[in-house]
């Protein structure tokens, strides 16, 4: 009698239309390192060196890339609005891809985490409701990045609504036409979506604030748009329940996004990425009155009839990743591990030691702390 043998992050996976190699993937690594928001050859660069899937990624997810102007909310991330932008993005997945890759774009409106003058015309950043985030964001002048307090930002008209939708909706058609193998619509870490969904930013008492089903609306139509525009089984999503990045905060965070969750099942997406606890802090954070359930929430997902593939995030080693592949995820999100070691996957396999990460060179600035780290 043969023996079922245990999935490894080394097995090839299916994430909907896209196969890929291995399940370690590259999370999404804000860098800030496109000024005026246009992509570079040293991106592409960074990328390539990541792609290969014997010793990187079986799937990068980009770096977050505002879908708008009004969408950006740090000084020299990358967009997807023009044409000019999927020009440059080109090469890039073309470099990626000629490695033997796979890459997403991440799809990206920071809402209120912004400052105005990061904002067309110098105006105020955009919201749910208008209520400063206690957080801040990065501006570069003159070459050297610093953190700044967020600007308060208005409150979007509910006649604008539509109007986010069809951003979200032309920046997916963008990324399939410079060559991006599907997106992932960013709605965690408290930026535009996450805020809508979240009581402690979201205080409107129209049609998309109040219960959980009115805040939870904008998510489903930009899904459901996305979804249209490029087709499902192209298309990802990340949550954070329970993170408090950018000052997110929601008192009953199982029940919103157990809703949240089965409303995702319905649409037959690629896969289902979740940060549990604290992005880049404690696995185990809590926010509200008890600890979240995370077997909870994906057995509200699979129960409603969800079967896309279920990431994993948050500080993950390899003793961790394999007992969540044990325990039912399919693939597995690393971070900032990528950044400083570029063969992560290589490493992992063959137990070898990983590199430090130099902080100083997160942000903005060149080659140096970005394309220079070396591999096996």
């Amino acid at each position: 009698m043969a023996l079922h043998r245990m999935t490894t992050l080394f097995d090839p996976a299916q994430l909907g239309s896209i196969a890929i190699a291995n399940r370690v993937v590259m999370a999404p690594l804000t860098r800030n390192r496109a000024p005026g928001a246009m992509p570079t050859p040293l991106m592409a660069t960074y990328y390539t060196q990541r792609a290969d899937p014997k010793n990187g990624a079986g799937l990068i997810i980009s770096e977050a890339t505002a879908i708008s102007h009004q969408g950006q909310g740090y000084s020299d991330v990358p967009g997807i609005w023009s044409e000019e932008q999927v020009q440059a993005w080109k090469p890039i997945t073309t470099s990626v891809h000629a490695a033997g890759g796979k890459i997403v774009m991440q799809l990206w409106h920071v809402g209120r985490i912004s400052h105005v003058d990061l904002q067309p015309e110098g105006k105020a950043p955009v919201a749910p409701s208008a209520i400063a985030a206690k957080t801040k964001t990065v501006l570069i002048k003159d070459g050297v990045a610093g953190f700044v307090d967020t600007s308060t930002p208005r409150a979007l008209d509910l006649a604008e609504l539509p109007g986010i939708v069809a951003d979200y909706r032309r920046a997916a058609r963008n990324a399939i036409a410079a060559g991006f193998d599907g997106v992932e619509v960013h709605a965690a870490n408290g930026y535009l979506i996450d805020q809508f969904l979240r009581s402690g930013s979201n205080l409107r008492t129209d049609a998309y604030g109040g219960s959980i089903e009115n805040r939870a609306r904008l998510m489903v139509e930009v899904m459901q748009g996305v979804c249209d525009e490029i087709g499902a089984d192209k298309v990802g999503i990340r949550i954070s329940p329970v993170t408090p990045a950018n000052d997110a905060a929601d008192p009953h965070p199982q029940p919103l996004f157990e809703y949240v969750v089965r409303q995702l099942a319905a649409l037959k997406l690629a896969y289902v990425h979740v940060i549990e606890g604290s992005t880049g802090g404690p696995r185990d954070y809590v926010q509200g009155d008890t600890p979240f359930d995370y077997a909870a929430l994906r057995h509200a997902y699979t129960s409603a009839g969800g079967a896309a593939a279920w990431m994993v995030n948050n500080a993950y080693d390899k003793a961790l990743a394999d007992q969540a592949l044990a325990n039912g995820a399919d693939v597995v999100a690393f971070g900032r591990s990528f950044i400083s070691n570029p063969d992560l996957t290589r490493r992992l396999r063959d137990g070898a030691p990983q590199q430090k990460l130099d902080r100083n060179t997160l942000y903005g600035g060149g080659a140096a702390g970005y394309t220079d780290y070396p591999t096996l």
